[in-house]
């Protein structure tokens, strides 16, 4: 299920026995309850972003744990499903920042298709149990994701929000790559993050990498 195109970089991992022992985990999930999401979304951001497109590397923590919510995407939601705090708090922003209008749906993929990658550090969890699926291999994978991007000759903008994207910090190379740090966008940090003008930092960034900007807009799914 791992894309073609990170198979070079993250091959190797799918054989070694943490993964092994997390997959058995996993399934197992499966089979005593809802798991979220579902198997053929585990890789979904790194499916939608290729490996050598990632211009934007966006840290999240793990997926909702809601039905219908998550489709692999770190704080995008499917197509008329409620927006959550979170990003309705990261479309506040960038509506402040950037002048984006706010659109009326959270699904985040138009962003992953220009390359910014939508990566969450547990990329799985247990239907209504916030960080069930944590601490149980998923971090090791997905540092692995991180390093790889920040191991390529082509620079990349890492955005870390909240102390525990922070942490990873030490997984980038910060002469070669920008890293744009600040407060988590959730209503716990919000008066943090609201007013921080990430996207302008990243913007800016990406300019300067010699990047396609990235238009932020969210189409709207229903009539204006």
């Amino acid at each position: 299920m791992l894309p073609e195109s990170w198979m070079p970089v993250l091959g190797a991992e799918l054989e070694k026995p943490y993964f092994k022992e997390l997959t058995e985990f996993v399934e197992h999930e499966r089979s005593r309850g809802p798991v979220y999401p579902p198997r053929e979304e585990v890789f979904a951001a790194l499916d939608a972003t290729p490996y050598e497109d990632v211009k934007v590397l966006i840290l999240g923590q793990d997926p909702y744990h809601g039905e219908g919510q998550g489709h692999g995407l770190c704080f995008s939601v499917r197509p008329g499903v409620r927006i959550p705090p979170s990003l309705r708090n990261i479309y506040k922003e960038l509506n402040a920042d950037l002048g984006v209008p706010v659109p009326d749906n959270g699904y985040l993929m138009p962003w992953a298709e220009q390359g910014v990658l939508l990566l969450n550090a547990v990329l799985t969890v247990r239907g209504g149990e916030a960080n069930s699926h944590k601490d149980k291999g998923w971090e090791r994978f997905t540092d692995r994701v991180i390093h790889a991007v920040a191991a390529r000759k082509d620079p990349a903008v890492f955005v870390l929000w909240g102390n525990y994207a922070k942490k990873k910090l030490g997984l980038i190379d910060t002469d070669r790559h920008v890293v744009v740090q600040g407060a988590h966008p959730s209503p716990l940090s919000a008066k943090k993050f609201l007013g921080s003008q990430p996207f302008s930092q990243i913007d800016a960034a990406i300019e300067q990498q010699g990047h396609t900007a990235i238009d932020w807009r969210i189409p709207n799914l229903s009539a204006s």
